[in-house]
C-alpha cells in the first residue's frame, strides 16, 4: 500500500510532436568505486530484505525527475528489499530540509539550495547521495524560457538586460542557473528585474499575460508552455550550464545512522533510474515506464512524455561532483553560506559505492 499527497498537477489535452531525433543520455561522471565497508557491504548476489520492513519517508512533489522513487514503487523493488515508502509534501524546500536534519524525515528528493550547505555547515549528518536530475545536452528540461512574441528581440544573452525574468527561489539553484545564463553575457542578476514567482505554472501564466519577459521553467511546464505558443526553450542549458548538478537526492540523519536501510533503498533507487534509462534513451518499455509515471507522478497526460525534454538521470546513480563545487563556491562567492565546505563535506557516494557491488555498472 503506498502512502501518498497528491499535488494538483495542470495538464493539456494534446500534444503531437513530430519528426524528434532520440534523446541522447547524459555525459555522467563515474568515480571509480571506493571499498565498501567490510561490516555494511552487500552481498556479491544481492540484499536479504528489510525484516521486519521499515518505512522510509520521502520529501518529494512527485514530479518526472522524482522517477527513481516513483518507478521503483510501482515496481516493487522497494518493497521486495523489506522497504515501505511513504511520500511526504512539504510547502517549501527549506521546511524539507528541517525536517531532514531533524531527522523527521528520512530521505529528501530536492535541489542544490543554501538552507541545505548551512545545515551540513552545523554538523548535521546530512549529505548528498545521488543524482536526481540533470540536463541532457541539446535537450535541457530545466532552463531559461522567454515569451513567444519576444524572440526577435531576445537573440542573445546581452539582450537579457534589463529584462523582468522570473524564478521561483532565491539562494538557490534557481537563482544560480538565471546567474550562469546571464554570465554568458558578461551581466548578473544584478542587471535585471529579477522576480520571485513561486510556482513553475505561475510564472508560464505571468509570460501569457505579458507580465514578465522570461523565467526558469521546468517541464513538463516548458512543453505545456511551446504547445500554446506562450514561451520560447531558447539556449540550451549545456551552453551556460554544462555541469550542472540540476537534482539531487539527498540522506538526512535518520538514514545516515541506519547503513543497512540506506544501502536497501540505494538499491531499488538505482535499478529505478535504469528503467527510466532504458525508456527514454535506449527505447526499451518505454510504454510501461510511461503507464507508471503517468499514474504515479503528478504529470497524467501520456502525450506529455514523448513531447517534453527528458531528465536526464546518471544510470550509476553518481551525482556530478564538478555541478555540487561549483554550486558550492557561488553560494560562498554570494555570501549565503556561514563557514566554508569542501565536496567532501556535502557527498557522500559510499551508498552508491555499495550499491553497484550488488547491481554492476550500468551496460
Amino acid at each position: 500500500m503506498r502512502a501518498r499527497t497528491w499535488l494538483a498537477a495542470t495538464v493539456i489535452a494534446c500534444l503531437l510532436v513530430a519528426g524528434c531525433s532520440p534523446a541522447q543520455p547524459p555525459k555522467v561522471e563515474t568515480p571509480a568505486p571506493a571499498a565498501p565497508a567490510p561490516e555494511q557491504a552487500p552481498a556479491a548476489g544481492g540484499l536479504e530484505p528489510l525484516s521486519p520492513s521499515v518505512t522510509v519517508t520521502v520529501g518529494a512533489k512527485e514530479v518526472v525527475s522524482d522517477a527513481g522513487l516513483l518507478i521503483g514503487m510501482a515496481k516493487g523493488y522497494y518493497e521486495e528489499l523489506g522497504i515501505k515508502i511513504e511520500s511526504v509534501q512539504f510547502d517549501t524546500g527549506q521546511e524539507m530540509i528541517n525536517a531532514l536534519a531533524a531527522g523527521q524525515l528520512d530521505v529528501g528528493c530536492t535541489v542544490s539550495a543554501a538552507g541545505l550547505f548551512n545545515a551540513m555547515l552545523r554538523d548535521i549528518p546530512v549529505k548528498i547521495v545521488a543524482d536526481k536530475g540533470v540536463n541532457v545536452a541539446g535537450q535541457g528540461y530545466y532552463r531559461l524560457c522567454i515569451r513567444k512574441d519576444l524572440v526577435d528581440e531576445i537573440k542573445d544573452y546581452q539582450d537579457l538586460k534589463g529584462r523582468k525574468l522570473a524564478v521561483v527561489g532565491t539562494a538557490s539553484l534557481d537563482e544560480i542557473a538565471l546567474d550562469r545564463c546571464l554570465n554568458a553575457g558578461g551581466l548578473t542578476t544584478q542587471d535585471v528585474d529579477l522576480q520571485v514567482i513561486r510556482a513553475f505554472p505561475d510564472i508560464v501564466a505571468a509570460m501569457a499575460n505579458g507580465s514578465i519577459d522570461g523565467g526558469m521553467v521546468i517541464e513538463p511546464f516548458i512543453a505545456q508552455g511551446m504547445a500554446k505558443d506562450i514561451l520560447d526553450p531558447w539556449k540550451d542549458p549545456s551552453e551556460y550550464d554544462p555541469h550542472a548538478q540540476t537534482a539531487l537526492l539527498v540522506y538526512g540523519t535518520s538514514m545516515v545512522s541506519r547503513p543497512e536501510v540506506a544501502d536497501r533503498f540505494m538499491v531499488a533507487y538505482i535499478k529505478a533510474l535504469r528503467d527510466y534509462n532504458d525508456a527514454f534513451f535506449k527505447n526499451k518499455n518505454k510504454e510501461e515506464i510511461i503507464d507508471i509515471l503517468a499514474e504515479w507522478s503528478v504529470v497524467k497526460e501520456k502525450a506529455l512524455y514523448e513531447a517534453m525534454f527528458p531528465v536526464g538521470r546518471n544510470p550509476d546513480g553518481y551525482a556530478r561532483e564538478i555541478g555540487i563545487e561549483l554550486d558550492l563556491a557561488w553560494y560562498m562567492d554570494h555570501g549565503f553560506l556561514k563557514g566554508e565546505l569542501t565536496l567532501e563535506d556535502v557527498l557522500d557516494h559510499q551508498y552508491v559505492d555499495r550499491a553497484l557491488q550488488v547491481l554492476g555498472k550500468y551496460q
